[in-house]
C-alpha cells in the first residue's frame, strides 16, 4: 500500500499571477490524489481576504494596512506589467478569451477539493487581519504547524 502523497506550498506573494500559479499547482496536485496545503503568509494572505469590507476592531496602523492591501484575490496586482492597475484588467481579458479560470474560481476549486487553505496567524497579527476578514474555509496556524506538514511533504514550494 502506498503512502499518501503530500504537496505543501507557501504562498508569500500577493501578486495575482504568482497566486494563480500556486493554486493551479495545488489543484493539479489534488487531482492526482495529493494531500495539499497552501500556507498563506504576508502578502499571500490577500488571496484569502473577503472582497467586502468587514468591521473589526483595529488600531490606526492596522486600519492603514487593511486599506492599503488588496481586499480579495481579484484585486491583487501583477508581478510585472501592472501598469497602475491596467495590467490585471488586460490579463483577465486575455484569460477570459482563452477560457482560463480566474484566481477566485481556482480558490473555489481548491475549497471543493478539500485543499487546506491555511492563514499564518503570526502574520495576521502583524498586519492586523481579523479572522472575520478571511474566507470561511480558512484554517489558522503558525509556522510550527506548517513545518510539521512540510516535513512529510514530497513536494514543497515557496511562491
Amino acid at each position: 500500500m502506498s503512502e499518501q502523497k503530500k504537496t505543501n506550498i507557501i504562498l508569500f506573494s500577493g501578486d495575482y499571477d504568482k497566486a494563480m500559479a500556486a493554486y493551479i499547482i495545488a489543484n493539479g496536485a489534488a487531482a492526482y490524489d495529493h494531500e495539499v496545503t497552501i500556507f498563506h503568509t504576508f502578502w499571500g494572505l490577500n488571496a484569502l481576504r473577503k472582497d467586502e469590507p468587514i468591521q473589526a476592531k483595529k488600531n490606526l496602523l492596522e486600519k492603514a494596512f487593511g486599506k492599503i492591501m488588496p481586499r480579495g484575490p481579484e484585486k491583487m496586482g501583477l508581478s510585472n506589467m501592472n501598469f497602475m492597475g491596467i495590467g490585471p484588467k488586460l490579463i483577465k481579458k486575455v484569460m477570459k478569451k482563452h477560457n482560463a479560470m480566474p484566481l477566485s474560481d481556482l480558490i473555489e476549486m481548491a475549497e471543493e477539493q478539500d485543499i487546506n487553505l491555511v492563514a499564518c496567524t503570526m502574520t495576521m497579527d502583524l498586519l492586523g487581519l481579523d479572522k472575520a476578514e478571511m474566507r470561511e474555509t480558512s484554517e489558522y496556524a503558525g509556522v510550527a504547524a506548517y513545518l510539521a506538514e512540510a516535513e512529510d511533504g514530497g513536494v514543497n514550494m515557496f511562491i
